[in-house]
């Protein structure tokens, strides 16, 4: 039997208090603290196999309808199965964080479906948009992690959606939850004459062999993963939980250099390098090994410390190699040179050359968003040019392998008919929005629509630009569209106008990057922005720009040395 004795503080002869340490709260991190859930999603996650909610879907849901659905299933379940519900149509952003979610939620669903490396092809675009036209209301919206999302689910259509996308090789599952997320890829591994090394043979082995695994299916929250061996860097590896970014070794020739512990959100880090040179055949056990430390030392107690940046912050990325060498991988990692950053284009707009000889060639939907009928529409232009080979990009565009010299003008113009954008405006070509208040939960203000509607106002009010500027609009704070690391940022809020009214309304980052000088913006001190007078911001900002610039600056760095009130 303990017992817990109280002392007095003390205080030493220099003054230094010696009051005894106050008793650390447990993380939650399973191999310190044990495995006993400190939170109700954790319990609902050792109950049962998170997976076992699908049979119930097929056998019960989508037979009796959303309102058999315990709640417990409907989340944190479902998101395992890649949806969630979506936000009720007839309520404003200004009640978003001041009702409980169950009252914000409609009886739709969103649905992700997977695209891992963003593997796509005419038949899966024909699949993935007869869904989208048949049972999402003709919604469809490529995603900045490769991904299309339909929304409108309804929950007795979901098994149908499911025989179809499994047709195509395509899924849901995983798409959301506590689990490795989607494996970003890039576009053009194994095909871009500019690549370092095609990574293609690790992510189909993690695919494959390690994400049905249980293990890994509860994490303390969502685990995201990239691996790219392309000199571009296209797969935003500074907010990845682990990435693997193409490095040759003076000695050992091509393989990759791997980062650990970024993310955005409320709390933004950048993801630190390992010093490590990692060869392709290693890449997946590496991979697991950053996995399994985030499963059993990562914060589980309190949800909105629960990813792996606050261990990396908390450990330093010393310790962290250390623990991943000597606990998991059971040998050390070769040291490696630290890969120079990319600081161009990191998308992949254009015609582009391949290892054989053909070409690629990238087109832009405005900020993602599409139709069933146009998905439909663009494999057919595809298979009329003898295409099989598309791709999802981190950057919301699409690719076309595999194209000859000759074909490249009339398939861009064909392209072009559909709605896609084969020659973008920098304004077009460099805006992201999330999916924001339309169908989120968690949003306070629109998006979708006004990134678009934003678009062909600048185009209009300012024509072109000759430096890249770009615009990410999110509904909240938690960074879906990368705010902090966009030129100008936009920070979804409720904000009072001049009348007194609440309205939606934006915070303010400008600045930010990933790549050069990476930081997490600049904000105006007290500044916000109306939502209907973002045009009206974006302008007088970009022409304040236009007229100070020196000879080759970048807006990022006019930004860092203007004077607020040009800011504003």
């Amino acid at each position: 039997m303990s017992t817990t004795v109280t002392e007095k503080p003390t205080v030493s002869d220099a003054g230094v208090d010696k009051r005894p340490k106050r008793a650390r709260k447990p993380e939650g991190q399973w191999k310190i603290d044990g495995t006993a859930p400190l939170n109700h999603v954790e319990e609902v996650k050792q109950e049962e196999d998170v997976l076992a909610v699908k049979q119930r879907v097929i056998d019960i849901y989508s037979r009796q309808g959303f309102d058999s659905i315990p709640a417990d299933d409907l989340a944190p379940r479902f998101k395992w199965l890649g949806i969630y519900t979506q936000r009720r149509q007839d309520l404003g952003g200004e009640l978003t964080g001041q009702v409980p979610d169950a009252e914000l939620q409609d009886k739709y669903l969103m649905m992700r479906v997977r695209f891992d490396g963003g593997l796509a092809s005419p038949e899966r675009l024909r699949a993935v948009g007869e869904i989208s036209r048949d049972y999402a209301r003709s919604t469809a919206d490529f995603t900045d992690r490769q991904n299309i999302q339909l929304h409108w689910i309804r929950i007795e259509d979901v098994p149908a959606i499911w025989e179809k996308l499994d047709s195509v090789g395509l899924t849901s599952i995983l798409g959301c939850g506590d689990v490795p997320r989607i494996i970003l890829g890039s576009p053009v591994a194994g095909v871009s004459a500019e690549e370092i090394i095609d990574a293609t043979p690790a992510i189909e082995k993690i695919q494959r062999d390690l994400l049905p695994d249980p293990e890994f299916h509860n994490l303390p929250r969502k685990f995201k993963s990239a691996i790219s061996g392309h000199s571009r860097q296209d797969v935003t590896h500074e907010i990845q939980d682990v990435s693997f970014i193409g490095s040759v070794h003076p000695e050992h020739g091509p393989g990759f250099e791997c980062y650990v512990g970024g993310g955005l959100s409320t709390n933004p880090m950048i993801a630190q390098s390992l010093g490590a040179w990692i060869p392709l055949e290693e890449v997946p056990e590496v991979w697991a090994g950053v996995a399994r430390i985030f499963r059993d030392y990562g914060f589980r107690r309190l949800r909105n410390r629960a990813r792996l940046k606050f261990l990396v912050a908390q450990w330093g990325v010393e310790k962290f190699r250390e623990v991943l060498e000597n606990e998991y991988l059971g040998r050390k990692l070769i040291d490696g040179p630290h890969q120079p950053i990319n600081p161009g284009y990191r998308d992949h707009i254009g015609a582009h050359p391949q290892k054989d000889g053909k070409f690629y060639l990238g087109v832009k939907p405005t900020v993602g968003h599409t139709t069933g009928e146009q998905l439909i529409a663009i494999a057919e232009v595809a298979e009329r040019f003898g295409i099989e080979r598309i791709r999802t990009t981190a950057e919301k565009e699409l690719l076309f392998l595999d194209v000859e010299r000759t074909d490249l003008a009339p398939l861009a113009t064909a392209l072009d008919e559909t709605g896609l954008f084969s020659k973008p405006s920098e304004w077009r070509r460099n805006i992201i929005s999330c999916t924001g208040l339309e169908f989120c939960k968690l949003a306070h203000a629109t998006t979708k629509s006004r990134a678009v509607e934003l678009v062909d106002e600048l185009e209009e009010r300012i024509g072109d630009i000759d430096v890249p500027v770009r615009i990410a609009l999110n509904g909240c704070p938690n960074s879906c569209a990368r705010t902090q690391v966009a030129d100008i940022g936009f920070k979804g809020q409720t904000v009072t106008d001049a009348d007194g009214n609440r309205v939606e309304g934006f915070q303010v980052h400008l600045g930010g990057s990933m790549n050069v000088g990476a930081n997490f913006g600049r904000k105006v001190k007290g500044h916000k922005v109306i939502a209907d007078e973002v045009g009206d911001y974006v302008v007088r900002v970009v022409s304040h720009f236009q007229q100070q610039r020196t000879e080759g600056e970048t807006f990022q760095e006019w930004i860092q040395r203007a004077d607020e009130e040009d800011l504003k």
